[in-house]
């Protein structure tokens, strides 16, 4: 029996839930002996099998050609399992190599060591001046070491890179589906079953495409296009038994197929994103497939979502919505996924649709009832693809309007207000009246937790409301928190009488894996606020913290007060608002530090917003800690508000202000002009400030006189102090 007939054993690599997918398309390319394991599928092929499957592979991450296994118990064992298959077989004298070495033992406990050893093993075997070397990167051999269970297996990666790398994106947008996964998302989805019914064209919408990964991976199913032909190099290319006459057959037969399915499917792909740029990176991948007659893009947003015609039973929505990988505003997700249901009600009846989420509680919220859930990872998250057969449905105008375009006001009404919480409000907020008029500011904490059943905070941001609800304790059950969160939602709405796209929700839930939260995704939306004479930028529904610390406004004013004619450092400046009440408050100079280049872009329209001159308020970015070490100039003020703890890779040390304020406060002191002032703050719940070690310095703690009285009903975690060295 010939080399290119022969059985060899192959494993199959692929993320967790697509064993059963992968091994139905190992059994097309002609395997035998298919079994499924985790995290992969086992068969035995000839090397053109193997080849087709590399090819045509949708689902896999590696094909490995097995050559031995076998039981070690120390590094002796290891090299000698190693050292017993010929290598000057699968690599020429002078050659490149790798091993990836995965798992661990007793015996084996670094994987470093493994791989070193295994390289040890096959180098030996070749003359000292033709050894084969290291290539991380593009090697001539591939090889693969997996250890579990004491048990070793030693396999010849024919893959190169990953698999599911198919080189038609340069870029995708923010946490791109990885193409394996969408194909096996598309898989499930039962499109293969629509395009080969009897529809003439067969239609497939993603309303949130983002770079296009689920339509362009539908579209080379529907079109028969092999997922590795654009790849030009293998882990097979320079293998010393690597059959070039099998490979470019293969090639040739996939480039017909291509050919052939262009003429006879019929399909069209529309996808949809609000965001322009994202688009524009699918219509690159798109165009390098030459995909641009079958894939058309529009920008637009989920709202905006209307009917695209499809023959009766011929049209699949299908998409993944964003879920949340990082903090973000739960709100308005649960919005995005109630709009996207009440569209599919109300434009989609007839149509199937399929959503993906790596958050359950979400899928909850299309309020649609799916006939089929199929199980995924994503990632390191679990998630879960939901199928959808949408009946046809008569509303009347009135309802089918408050169910598609306005779902936060349905929410608010689905919820109850709370009486004893809209009498907290109201009362809070006839009480700060005069304490707000006199500190001429519009932005101010309307509620801290005062009810613990309603644990959240509420600021106000002009015409705005931004509730941050605290994590509820374990004995609250999530159902019953998530109430308590609506309900504090539509008192707010009632209390404040403003429109609900002005109340912002940030939700802090407990992290089960699917329950973390992202940036909204809204882009950069600034509102200008007013504190005393300064205007100020904040944002309030992209990151957690608004850019304004409402709890600082004394600090800030007591900044005002002090700086006139005076030469003022803003260290950690955060947004620079502390730098602008300075400059207002005549300043004659200043320079403000921040290692973040957004927060030092933001302190800059804080600046120019009032309309003052950046070549005298200097901005730095720089890791304060370094940049303070090395200052040799002087002061007449300075801010001092570090964070409480911060290890960013950017920085050259880690800081702890308990640890580290000593220090800190004496840097600052060195560089204060004789009669200058330190303000040192910090929000540090335990901090204890060591007055021994700075009794060269004189202390006044000042924690009292800035606490203004939307901060004062709690146990505040601020503290403050003026220090001054002489």
């Amino acid at each position: 029996m010939s080399d290119s007939i022969a059985l060899m054993a192959f494993f199959a690599t692929c993320p967790r839930y697509l064993e059963e997918l992968l091994a139905d398309e190992i059994r097309d390319c002609g395997a035998q002996d298919v079994r499924l394991g985790i995290g992969g599928v086992s068969f035995s092929a000839t090397i053109s099998q193997a080849y087709r499957l590399c090819l045509w592979t949708r689902l896999g991450n590696r094909v490995l050609l097995e050559l031995t296994q076998g039981t070690i118990d120390s590094r002796d064992e290891l090299y000698a399992l190693a050292a017993s298959i010929d290598w000057t077989s699968h690599i020429n004298a002078g050659g490149s190599m790798v091993v990836d070495f995965t798992g661990t033992s007793h015996a084996i406990r670094n994987t470093q060591f493994g791989a070193q050893v295994v390289k040890d093993a096959v180098v030996d075997q070749f003359p000292a001046n033709v050894r084969p070397s290291i290539d991380k990167h593009r090697p001539d051999l591939r090889v693969n070491a997996h250890l579990a269970k004491g048990q070793l297996t030693l396999s010849i990666d024919l893959s190169g890179e990953s698999l599911h790398r198919r080189h038609y994106r340069e870029s995708a947008g923010k946490a791109p589906l990885k193409e394996n996964l969408a194909a096996a998302i598309v898989m499930r989805s039962a499109w293969k079953n629509l395009c080969s019914s009897d529809c003439e064209t067969a239609v497939l919408v993603d309303p949130m495409c983002g770079s296009g990964t689920l339509l362009i991976e539908a579209a080379l199913m529907t079109y028969d296009i092999a997922p590795g032909l654009r790849r030009t190099d293998w882990g097979f290319s320079r293998w010393k038994q690597h059959q070039a006459s099998t490979w470019q057959a293969l090639l040739k037969d996939a480039e017909q197929r291509r050919s052939n399915a262009s003429e006879k499917r019929r399909a069209h792909f529309y996808g949809f994103d609000h965001d322009q740029t994202v688009l524009e990176m699918a219509r690159r991948s798109i165009s390098e497939l030459g995909l641009d007659n079958v894939i058309s893009l529009q920008q637009q947003r989920v709202k905006d979502l209307t009917v695209v015609r499809a023959e009766p039973g011929c049209g699949l929505l299908l998409c993944n919505p964003p879920y949340g990988e990082r903090l973000g505003e739960l709100r308005e997700l649960e919005n995005l996924y109630a709009t996207l249901g009440g569209h599919l009600k109300q434009y989609f009846g007839g149509w199937r649709a399929a959503v993906f989420s790596s958050n359950i509680d979400l899928l909850d919220e299309l309020r649609l009832r799916s006939d089929k859930k199929y199980r995924f990872r994503n990632g390191p998250l679990d998630a879960q693809l939901r199928l959808f057969d949408i009946a046809h449905r008569k509303e009347t105008a009135g309802e089918t309007q408050a169910a598609v375009n306005t779902p936060e006001p349905l929410r608010l009404a689905r919820a109850k207000s709370a009486p004893e919480l809209i009498n907290r409000l109201t009362k809070n907020r006839q009480r700060l009246q005069k304490a707000l008029r006199q500190r001429d500011t519009d932005c101010y904490r309307l509620y801290d937790a005062d009810i613990p059943e309603y644990a959240s905070a509420i600021d106000v941001y002009a015409e705005h409301a931004v509730v941050s609800e605290y994590a509820a304790p374990d004995s609250v059950p999530e159902r019953l928190a998530k109430q308590r969160f609506d309900s504090t939602m539509a008192s707010v709405a009632e209390v404040l009488g403003v429109p609900s796209e002005h109340i912002i929700a940030k939700r802090k839930v407990r992290q089960k894996g699917n329950t973390q939260y992202q940036r909204s995704g809204r882009g950069s939306e600034l509102l200008e606020v007013r504190e005393g004479s300064a205007r100020l930028l904040v944002n309030l529904h992209d990151y957690h913290d608004t850019g304004l610390f409402l709890d600082h406004r004394p600090v800030r004013t007591l900044l005002a007060q002090r700086a006139r004619g005076k030469r003022f450092l803003n260290l950690f400046c955060y947004t620079a608002a502390a730098t602008v009440h300075a400059a207002l408050g005549g300043a004659a100079a200043s320079i403000s530090v921040d290692m973040s280049a957004p927060y030092i872009a933001w302190a800059r329209k804080n600046l120019l917003l009032n309309n003052l001159n950046v070549y005298d308020h200097t901005l730095v970015q720089a890791d304060c800690l370094a940049w303070l070490a090395e200052c040799t100039d002087n002061f007449d003020l300075i801010l001092l508000d570090p964070p409480s703890f911060s290890n960013s890779k950017r920085m050259d040390s880690v800081l702890d202000i308990q640890r580290d304020h000593v220090r800190l406060i004496e840097q600052c002191a060195r560089l204060l002009n004789p009669g200058g002032e330190l303000v040192f703050s910090t929000n540090k719940r335990k901090f204890r400030l060591h007055n021994e070690a700075l009794s060269e310095l004189r202390v006044q703690d000042i924690t009292r006189q800035t606490l203004d009285p939307d901060f004062r009903r709690a146990t505040p975690a601020h503290k403050c102090w003026i220090i001054r060295a002489d």
